[in-house]
């Protein structure tokens, strides 16, 4: 590589990693822990509830929620993600808290992916990105990869940017456990 290619190349590097990121999480801080959770009404699947066909922030009102936001059915740090929420399932439950799935993908994949992984949670469409932009959740043409802890009130009280996959569900069931002494 000639010199002048590696000083262009390390200029625009160097240009990507400082403006890149402000762009990318500039709105981060824009979900509010104490704040009201932005409102969604999104369609979904839920093969525990085959018939519902929307669902919205009032549906859960009174329980603890656990929104998670994702990239892609069937990808496989999202399957681990999904399958650790259901592994945990009837804890969340035993501490009445939901789970809910949110990415890009339209129902009947959400439908198939359910029904490959046997999830028994919902998991909403948001094709256009607009409620993941509302949590801050977006990087077109996907969802990113964050989870918000919303209390039967229907308030942000935890979130996690930037989640990884694996373990994910049980730091959230522990913060779901210490969250609960505090609202208790």
């Amino acid at each position: 590589m000639k010199r002048s290619q590696f000083i262009k190349s390390f200029v625009l590097f160097f240009s990507i990693l400082f403006n890149k990121p402000s762009r990318l999480f500039a709105s981060i801080n824009s979900v509010k822990l104490g704040q009201k959770a932005p409102e969604f009404l999104l369609n979904g699947f839920n093969k525990n509830n085959p018939n519902k066909k929307e669902w919205s922030l009032d549906d859960f009102s009174g329980e603890w929620l656990i929104l998670y936001f994702y990239p892609k059915d069937f990808s496989s740090g999202c399957t681990l993600q999904a399958k650790g929420f259901q592994d945990n399932i009837s804890k969340f439950k035993k501490h009445n808290a939901c789970v809910v799935g949110i990415s890009a993908d339209n129902e009947e994949e959400h439908e198939s992916f359910c029904t490959s992984e046997k999830l028994g949670y919902t998991l909403l469409s948001d094709t256009t990105g607009k409620i993941s932009k509302s949590y801050d959740s977006w990087l077109e043409p996907y969802s990113k990869r964050n989870t918000f802890m919303i209390n039967p009130k229907g308030i942000v009280i935890y979130k996690w940017i930037g989640v990884r996959p694996i373990g994910h569900a049980q730091e959230v069931l522990e913060e779901l456990f210490k969250q609960k002494k505090i609202y208790a």
